[in-house]
């Protein structure tokens, strides 16, 4: 249900009915609009129509169910969007489209370093690179674990970017919160609920990637699942999904970005690189992305794909990324954003 509270409403009125909430057993979880305040309040549905009675509590206007299963994640709850602040800097959801770009997994520190000072000086926003790496075979590098960590860090000081990286299990959630700006959840864990518990009570900014057979109904309750343990501050990648077509690695799910937009009050980021898994094609469905709604883009730079530990098929030299961006600013300035 959501108790929507009155224009000017004081706080002892909201402090009663977020006690009067969990008096009844239920979780409440405020969300602050331009105008006003509106509470959640979740938890067992069939004894949902309790909650009604807050409706005569005082400084409360309404309160209506949610008609949607996920619900902290709905435009039923907050009709305008979010924002996801990530560093002083940096805030994703607003008008201008944030790139986070560098290579699939930190390698070296000349690597790392020289990467974020050329997607930083090519107008990324922020720096991207693995030091966990879940792969399809056990035999293909993993990534530096820690000590890649510590070279991502490395690299924000010198570039100036923040920076976003995966966690791929529960137990190195708060090792990798202590360096990242930005915890990413990848495509093979989105539906990992124990992860999505866990990184949702950190506080710190979550990036989910769509997982390969996921419907955007599965999709955006995964991101409930982050929402629901207090953590608001979630933003939605498109990555591409598994089809029956083999001419590109994942088939890139544009549409989703619009239908995500109605239903989410969320952040939406697209990944091509790995929605296409070929440089060539990165570019174009960059621009595409835009046009279709996104808010940002997660790209793959190496400055020798040929010798990448991982994924560099779909990698952009710096030079191809520069150019990338240049065009990109046409795009961004078309659908009424920059860059």
């Amino acid at each position: 249900m959501i108790i929507v509270m009155k224009s000017g409403a004081a706080k002892k009125d909201r402090d009663e009915v977020l006690k009067r909430i969990r008096e009844l057993g239920y979780k409440p979880h405020v969300i602050h609009g331009t105008t006003r305040v509106v509470i959640g309040a979740v938890g067992d549905e069939r004894g949902k129509l309790v909650l009604q009675s807050l409706e005569s509590m005082h400084g409360v206007e309404n309160v209506v169910p949610i008609l949607q299963p996920f619900k902290l994640a709905s435009k039923e709850v907050k009709r305008e969007a979010s924002t996801v602040r990530i560093s002083d800097t940096v805030t994703i959801g607003g008008r201008e489209i944030i790139v986070m770009a560098g290579p699939c997994s930190v390698e070296s520190e000349e690597q790392i370093i020289e990467t974020a000072l050329a997607v930083r000086d090519a107008g990324a926003r922020m720096l991207r690179g693995g030091a966990y790496k879940p792969r399809t075979s056990p035999y293909s590098f993993q990534g530096l674990e820690e000590e890649g960590l510590q070279l991502l860090s490395k690299a924000r000081e010198v570039s100036g970017l923040p920076f976003v990286t995966e966690v791929v299990n529960p137990e190195t959630v708060d090792l990798v919160a202590e360096y990242a700006d930005m915890l990413q959840i990848g495509a093979r864990n989105a539906q990992n609920f124990a992860l999505l518990k866990k990184v949702g009570q950190t506080g710190k900014p979550v990036l989910l990637k769509r997982g390969m057979s996921m419907t955007i109904q599965e999709f955006l309750m995964s991101a409930e699942y982050i929402m629901s343990e207090g953590n608001q501050a979630v933003v939605l990648c498109e990555r591409g999904i598994r089809t029956f077509e083999t001419a590109t690695r994942n088939t890139l799910d544009l549409s989703a970005i619009p239908v995500l937009k109605g239903k989410t009050h969320l952040p939406v980021i697209a990944d091509p690189s790995h929605g296409t898994g070929n440089y060539h094609y990165v570019a174009a469905m960059a621009f595409a992305a835009v046009a279709a709604g996104a808010d940002g883009l997660m790209i793959e730079v190496h400055s020798d794909p040929e010798h990448a530990s991982s994924d560099g098929p779909q990698s952009l030299k710096p030079a191809k990324f520069a150019l990338m961006m240049q065009k990109l600013q046409l795009f961004a300035e078309a659908a009424d954003r920059y860059l």
